[in-house]
């Protein structure tokens, strides 16, 4: 009789979207965790499978709310090589520059859930406005701030408009000016150090056991990235690197979040330096008659969460016969998760949940 169930989340400030953990409990630590990512039972995979290759791509966005546009590029980047698309160069640079802007805009609103849940509310909102105008870029160059299907099978929807370089600048510039004041308010505050550092701790060989990737992974120090050991897009034609940590709990993993962005930046000006001039987008048969000759891929790319795959399948017909996702949030979140949270203290199980960047949707497909 010792023990309690309590239900941590959905509502919780330590809770993200529809996720939610059941403890079992003993005074303040927890026995047992079970993870209950939401049950939102949208079903993408299975709807993709009556929808054609184009009309596919508003919908794989939901599969990730804060970041979907690395969930089209795993698409895009499969249906290519199933139908032997060829990608401009120039698209190749502007698509690399879209997903880092997507990275930097997916790790402010992660370091606003965090800095949130543990208190720093000025560092907060500060996120929230920086990412806001990262948004504001997203709505300028694809007419939407959330949802963007920009990439498409053979390049992206259309090219940069007149001045969007120098926006691009100005706001990195802009977000990049405010580093020392994160710095001295929140990653070098003796406040954070005392509740992240040991927490969720994970050594190299468990992570990679349990399927870890991303900064979860990168966190234990293996220098992982999709982006170096399988290139795509144009990340092999500027020089960067992958920043890692050594402790693997979630001190290491939101200080590679707060290298990550720096390194995003970095990388967007060099692309943005050596964009060439030309084309950007190969123009696919009629999307209402396109049938893709039979066969099977499999494309990957590295979201901010870690490795995100998609597998397909044709059978020759005009919509695809088989659809799975590789998403980081289900080993994040329903396994990793639950063994790191045996022997916790209450006070940290949202402190490690969002430190390993779990997004619900990703889970339930």
């Amino acid at each position: 009789m010792r023990e309690l169930e309590l239900y941590f989340g959905p509502q919780h400030l330590g809770m993200v979207g529809n996720f939610s953990i059941t403890l079992k409990a003993e005074g303040d630590r927890v026995l047992k965790a079970t993870a209950n990512p939401g049950y939102l039972h949208r079903g993408f995979e299975k709807l993709m499978e009556y929808r054609t290759w184009i009309q596919n791509f508003p919908l794989v966005c939901r599969i990730n709310v804060v970041e979907p546009d690395h969930v089209e590029m795993a698409y895009a980047m499969a249906v290519e090589k199933l139908a032997g698309i060829e990608v401009p160069e120039r698209a190749q640079y502007v698509r690399s520059i879209y997903l880092e802007l997507a990275r930097v805009g997916s790790h402010l609103f992660g370091l606003w859930a965090y800095a949130n849940m543990l208190g720093f509310d000025t560092v907060a909102q500060w996120a929230m406005y920086h990412r806001d105008l990262v948004l504001d870029l997203f709505e300028e160059l694809t007419g939407g701030r959330v949802y963007h299907i920009y990439i498409w099978p053979g390049g992206v929807r259309r090219d940069f408009p007149k001045g969007f370089k120098d926006k691009i600048v100005t706001t990195l510039h802009s977000i990049g000016g405010c580093v020392p004041d994160y710095d001295a308010a929140f990653f070098n505050n003796a406040i954070f150090h005392k509740r992240a550092s040991g927490i969720g701790k994970i050594d190299q060989r468990r992570a990679r056991e349990l399927g870890a990737t991303g900064q979860v992974l990168r966190a234990t120090g293996m220098k992982y990235d999709v982006r170096k050991v399988a290139p795509y897009a144009a990340y092999d034609k500027v020089e960067w690197n992958v920043p890692v940590r050594s402790d693997g709990d979630a001190y290491s993993r939101i200080w590679v979040v707060r290298d990550e962005m720096i390194e995003s930046v970095h990388m967007i000006f060099k692309l943005l330096d050596c964009m060439p001039e030309g084309e950007v987008f190969n123009k696919p048969p009629n999307p209402f008659k396109w049938k893709i000759p039979r066969g099977e891929a499999y494309a990957r790319c590295e979201s901010s969460r870690g490795e995100f795959g998609a597998y397909v399948v044709s059978n020759g017909e005009d919509k695809p016969y088989r659809v799975h996702f590789r998403t980081p949030s289900y080993p994040h979140g329903l396994i990793i998760l639950e063994k790191l949270l045996e022997n916790a203290n209450i006070a940290d199980v949202g402190n490690t949940m969002i430190s390993l960047y779990v997004v619900a949707p990703e889970i339930d497909r």
